[in-house]
């Protein structure tokens, strides 16, 4: 990917999305970061997203989109909170007064409008943004990458789906980035359920984009949810050379890889992907999204009774940081699925303590405003699971577990706590929670037929309680 094939100021003119600088070096790095947000691929060539967000100020110090783009990335992220980053702050302010001292397209201004929005932690409103722009300019790719990725914070599944699906007919198959709108669409259509239309869309879109990492996701997840174990593990294992260079999504990926792993209790085989893979991954980018998948694979390989060893020692170093941000109440959970299993008690209560004082007055903060109904129940679950309390734990998160959704995430994500949840019950000493425990695996077997892991709770189930 060379800087020369990115798009410039008369390019981006005549799809009529027109950007308000006169810089030509602007426009097309602000055209190589959309690209490297799409394609989840860090281009090295170019300096990556972090050498192309400084030079993009260099190009034009006032190029609003510029300033809009880099801070807007940061944001979505989730790794910074605008509460404790003054720098991050500092940013949104100066996009805000950029914005506002100059005449750029009523187009723009909604762009750092929803900026602003994303910076108090208001995803809805920010979508509902990103969408009038849609509305307008639906082949504005910037805008409906963000709402997809704002919807899936919110855990907002059919608008994440109808969000790709309304500006389809639109994009045509010569326009830049048009061949990964097939993954967006496809993830979409699996996080509703439509699991055969979801695998369809995916695989169009492999067989044009072999190296679409996110269509490789959507048919990861797909397999996961229908219970395909053997599928997934073949699938991934074909398709790995395709979508491992995709630095940013390639350690969620062998996240889903893992699962299948588990899924089929090989447990050696989880581990060593963590080892080689996933835990290599959150060294070295420390990204939220990294740092989640090890949490989960952790406490996922743990409810099964495998010893994890030191490794949650090595995890908390890079999710410590990040306790106090409260960006969104998915990264919080796994965040303290990390203090707990690293025995940190201290710092999960802290963790813990923070989330419940930003929920006295969330403000217009979604993920604060949903924190006391289910972001906190489910810490405090979480909580008393890890001290051997299970009753308390099906006590706290039985009454929410159809507004989990609410945390954000995917339903493979969530899952963990669909098994927290029947770990508990069994364990119970209470014989109601051990008859519900029995209930949620006949339900869960309803649901993904098949499922080596369900098949062995309920031997689990049995056993403990015969």
């Amino acid at each position: 990917m060379s800087a020369s094939s990115f798009r410039d100021c008369a390019a981006w003119r005549a799809e009529g999305l027109p950007l308000s600088t006169s810089s030509n070096e602007a426009c097309k790095l602000y055209d190589a970061l959309l690209t490297q947000y799409v394609t989840w691929r860090n281009d090295e060539t170019l300096g990556g997203m972090e050498g192309c967000m400084s030079a993009i100020k260099a190009a034009d110090p006032n190029f609003v989109m510029g300033h809009m783009i880099s801070t807007g990335l940061e944001l979505m992220g989730a790794g910074s909170s605008i509460r404790l980053n003054e720098r991050l702050a500092s940013n949104v302010r100066r996009t805000v007064e950029l914005a506002s001292s100059q005449d750029i397209t009523p187009r723009e201004k909604l762009h750092v409008k929803a900026m602003e929005l994303t910076s108090r932690g208001n995803f809805s409103q920010a979508c509902d943004v990103w969408e009038d722009i849609l509305v307008e300019h639906p082949t504005d790719m910037f805008a409906l990458k963000f709402a997809h990725d704002g919807y899936f914070y919110l855990g907002a599944q059919t608008q994440m789906r109808d969000s790709v699906a309304r500006v389809l007919p639109h994009w045509k198959p010569h326009m830049p980035l048009s061949r990964y709108l097939n993954g967006m669409y496809s993830f979409g259509l699996l996080e509703t359920r439509f699991y055969d239309q979801a695998e369809k869309v995916a695989m169009e879109g492999l067989a044009l984009n072999p190296g679409d990492a996110w269509s490789v996701h959507a048919v990861a997840h797909v397999y996961e949810m229908t219970g395909e174990v053997d599928k997934g593990l073949k699938f991934m294992q074909g398709t790995e050379k395709d979508w491992q260079g995709s630095d940013m999504l390639a350690c969620h990926n062998y996240w889903h890889w893992a699962l299948g792993f588990i899924e089929k209790g090989q447990y050696e085989a989880a581990l060593e992907i963590f080892d080689n893979q996933v835990s290599g991954c959150f060294k070295k980018s420390g990204s939220m999204l990294d740092c989640v998948d090890a949490s989960s694979l952790l406490c996922r390989l743990e409810m099964e009774g495998v010893n994890v060893k030191d490794r949650w020692r090595e995890l908390i170093q890079a999710t410590l940081p990040h306790n106090d941000d409260h960006v969104t109440l998915f990264n919080d959970l796994h965040f303290l699925m990390a203090s707990l299993g690293a025995n940190e008690t201290a710092a999960a209560q802290r963790l813990l303590e923070g989330l419940q004082e930003l929920a006295k007055d969330p403000g217009d903060n979604c993920q604060h405003q949903k924190a006391s109904t289910v972001g906190i129940p489910m810490c405090q679950a979480l909580m008393e699971y890890y001290q051997g309390n299970y009753s308390r734990a099906v006590e706290m998160l039985h009454p929410v577990r159809y507004n989990i959704v609410d945390i954000g995430g995917s339903d493979a994500q969530r899952d963990v706590f669909n098994q927290l949840l029947i770990h508990a019950a069994i364990k119970s000493e209470k014989e109601h929670d051990q008859k519900l425990g029995r209930c949620l695996l006949v339900e869960r077997d309803a649901l993904k037929p098949n499922s080596p892991l369900t098949h062995r709770l309920m031997q689990k189930a049995l056993v403990l309680h015969d």
